[in-house]
């Protein structure tokens, strides 16, 4: 054993093990995938218990549909943010031309093409802000829409499909 290596403290926190084990894990499995069996063989190995395992499983699963569902709402806002830019885009193409046209220079179009782009640009700001209270907002405003308007296609589509059997 080397200098170095006496040096080095034998006692690890518990962040330093999963950093350590999530990348022996890694690259024992060459990329590929474990199956459920093999889990519960490693958290055995490990002495963890079976229930441990199993509520942990169900959280991640929990974290995974948290994070599809902000994945979902990331999209959503950008394609709004698009939406909007090319609305910006056409309206102040149009009143440029139309103030080239009637004044032979720009003069009023560029107040509206400044004060509309800045509320694009803080639009854009706060679609690409992905963290924060005001995001938080916002997702949970988007999350209950969208929730609403599953249930609601849900109801229609049952009272459609009642009608249907009705006639």
């Amino acid at each position: 054993m080397t200098i170095f290596e006496s040096k080095i403290s034998r006692s690890y926190q518990q962040e330093d093990i999963q950093q350590i084990l999530n990348l022996a894990i890694a690259r024992q499995s060459d990329g590929g995938e474990f199956s459920r069996e093999q889990l519960l063989e490693i958290a055995a190995e490990l002495s963890i218990s079976t229930e441990s395992l199993l509520q942990a499983e169900q959280e991640w699963r929990l974290q995974q549909q948290q994070q599809q569902k902000h994945q979902q709402f990331n999209f959503y806002r950008r394609s709004q943010l698009k939406r909007r830019f090319g609305k910006y885009l056409i309206v102040n193409l149009f009143l440029v031309c139309l103030n080239l046209l009637t004044a032979g220079q720009l003069s009023w179009s560029l107040y509206i093409l400044l004060f509309w782009g800045l509320g694009l640009g803080l639009n854009a700001w706060d679609t690409y802000q992905l963290q924060g209270e005001n995001y938080e907002r916002a997702f949970q405003k988007w999350y209950r829409k969208h929730q609403f308007t599953q249930v609601a296609q849900s109801v229609f589509s049952r009272i459609n499909n009642w009608l249907k059997a009705a006639s």
